[in-house]
């Protein structure tokens, strides 16, 4: 089935709108931000819940640092920030007083990667699913659209531990509106069947993955898209069985191929099921400022870059 472009929705509009409607449900849910709310979208939830909503001004790591307080108190925090600032700047809070007693904290981290556009290379963070994979007992979910978004939101409410979940600024395809769709930590999602290479991808880049594939088929090439919704823990199941059944492996991310969804991937196939790979992403560089689009292009993250690398990779 083509991919439907015609409805499109941020991911952190997904995030503010899940956090309203999940809050009616969860009294104990806070949520807090660092003067982003009407960036962040969080601003949905205090409108609805004004006093459950907590604006720590510019000071992320005591954000951290207040929420990590709210757990120990019984209360399910969301901390938000964009990414840059939520697994950058208080990395350190992050690890050490939500990890490191493993708290109930929630991280809603959102204009993530280089679809930041405009505001250039030092907003643009391309290393946080990398940072927040290595911390210990971290959960590490990237969503693909506003649909998985929000379940993604609601799984974390329902999971017991530090979670973080990356959202974007730019609005992108809803892929996932359909009656089988099923959300699950730690579960990817085959979302088109091929046998001659597997594209695994996460968060924006699994619509530009199918939109590949497609291109992909016109040429007779069979490619298989696996959506990794949850980075960590890894579904290494569907990882292996997509490596042994297509012989080999492509990641796509909007994230450095270092540390993230390609790292991932790589670690797990080195040690249980070596297979030829290809990681496509950041290649260890900054991004610079632009449009989001004109962004994804040149750093060949669209469709017709994945294309690109994948048939000569699979034709090498």
């Amino acid at each position: 089935m083509p991919v439907d472009m015609s409805k499109k929705i941020a991911t952190r509009e997904s995030y503010g709108n899940a956090l309203a409607e999940i809050g009616a449900e969860y009294p104990d849910l806070v949520v807090l931000d660092a003067d982003l709310a009407g960036a962040t979208k969080t601003g949905i939830f205090k409108k609805a819940f004004p006093d459950r909503h907590i604006d720590c001004g510019i000071a992320e790591a005591n954000m951290v640092g207040i929420a990590a307080g709210l757990a120990t108190a019984g209360k399910i925090p969301f901390v938000s920030s964009f990414a840059m600032f939520a697994a950058g700047r208080a990395f350190e809070q992050v690890r050490n007083s939500v990890g490191y007693p493993h708290l109930n904290v929630k991280i809603g981290a959102t204009h993530a990667g280089i679809t930041v556009g405009e505001d250039g290379a030092s907003h643009q963070c391309n290393e946080d699913l990398a940072l927040m994979r290595v911390i210990p007992g971290m959960v590490v979910m990237c969503p693909s659209d506003d649909i998985e978004a929000k379940a993604a939101v609601r799984a974390a409410v329902e999971y017991q531990g530090p979670v973080y979940i990356r959202f974007g600024r730019a609005a992108v395809p809803v892929i996932n509106d359909n009656p089988e769709y099923k959300f699950e930590i730690g579960k990817g999602i085959t979302m088109m069947d091929g046998s001659d290479v597997t594209i695994i991808a996460t968060g924006i880049e699994v619509c530009e993955a199918m939109l590949a594939a497609e291109k992909l088929a016109a040429d007779g090439i069979s490619a298989r898209v696996i959506n990794i919704h949850t980075l960590k823990p890894l579904d290494e199941e569907l990882v292996i069985k997509a490596a042994k059944e297509t012989g080999k492996i492509v990641t796509v991310e909007e994230h450095s191929i270092i540390g993230g969804l390609g790292g991932a991937v790589s670690e797990c196939l080195s040690e249980k099921c070596p297979t030829r790979m290809l990681r496509i992403g950041m290649n260890d560089v900054f991004g610079e400022s632009g449009s989001a689009g004109a962004l994804v292009k040149k750093y060949g993250l669209d469709a017709d870059g994945i294309y690109e690398k994948v048939k000569a990779f699979v034709q090498a």
